[in-house]
């Protein structure tokens, strides 16, 4: 089994979600490939679970989320599931895409979005509460929510804006536009396009494999910083940069790798 026999599995059952851990990288993916990976409320569920455990994973160094198949990252909510649920039933369950979105967005260790297929609605979502997006070459993606009569509920107005501006968030959602990945790259929704023949999961594994040797305390504090910078002044900003410099000024991991520089080696970092 070579590789596959280093890697421990595990298949969240009756959720849809695969869990799968790389060495200090884990991969959660969307195993519902006959419903084109769909987000039932028990997918949602699990994904929170799954974000609030890695949180206090000190071993962990980034998470990728993928779909199952090369068809569909996610395309979005499981509307068969949907049409079972009234209206109530359907307010009750935004928040629960908020709370589970929420903490992806703000888990201390990069997250990756490896969209291999089309990725609409809760789908690109999903994939836009994560730090960095990749997609293969060819796939589709898009908030097409008012396509169905809705607006995106689990943050993508919020966070598409974030990313690309008012007035070119207003174009995608109104519009319900459908990018290709090459379009999405242009225009800041993704980071990245797979090479020709790679696969999303492969050219996201590559991009996160430096952080397995990367500083998690100094990591952890550039994510806050950032991410606090767009609700902030300046002021405020630069007052939340000094407290999360403050964090790596104290560690351990600083004092090793100013000892990795005098010795000529490459430092060792533990998160302390």
């Amino acid at each position: 089994m070579g590789e596959q026999a280093q890697r421990e599995i595990e298949i969240a059952g009756g959720t849809g979600v695969t869990v799968e851990r790389r060495g200090a990288i884990a991969v959660w993916t969307l195993d519902r490939p006959e419903r084109y990976n769909a987000l039932s409320r028990a997918a949602v569920r699990e994904l929170g679970r799954l974000a609030r455990e890695a949180a206090g994973d000190r071993s962990l160094r980034a998470v990728v989320i993928t779909g199952a198949g090369d068809k569909a990252f996610c395309a979005g909510a499981d509307l068969k599931e949907r049409r079972s649920m009234d209206e109530e039933d359907v307010r009750d369950f935004l928040p629960l895409y908020r709370a589970s979105f929420g903490a992806i967005d703000a888990l201390p260790v990069p997250t990756f979005a490896a969209i291999n297929g089309v990725a609409f609605g809760g789908g690109l979502e999903l994939a836009l509460a994560c730090d960095f997006r990749v997609a293969a070459r060819g796939v589709k993606l898009g908030l097409t929510e008012t396509s169905l009569g809705i607006i995106p509920g689990a943050g993508g107005t919020q966070r598409l804006t974030r990313i690309v501006g008012e007035g070119r968030a207003k174009e995608l959602i109104v519009f319900a536009r459908r990018l290709d990945a090459e379009e999405a790259a242009a225009l800041g929704v993704i980071h990245r396009v797979a090479d020709e023949g790679q696969s999303a999961l492969d050219a996201a594994l590559a991009w996160a494999a430096p952080l397995e040797d990367a500083a998690p305390i100094a990591i952890a504090a550039a994510l806050e910083a950032v991410d606090g910078a767009s609700d902030r002044s300046l002021e405020d900003g630069l007052s939340l940069e000094a407290r999360c410099y403050a964090r790596t000024l104290a560690s351990q991991d600083r004092l090793e790798a100013l000892a990795a520089f005098a010795e000529k080696r490459k430092p060792r970092f533990e998160g302390r």
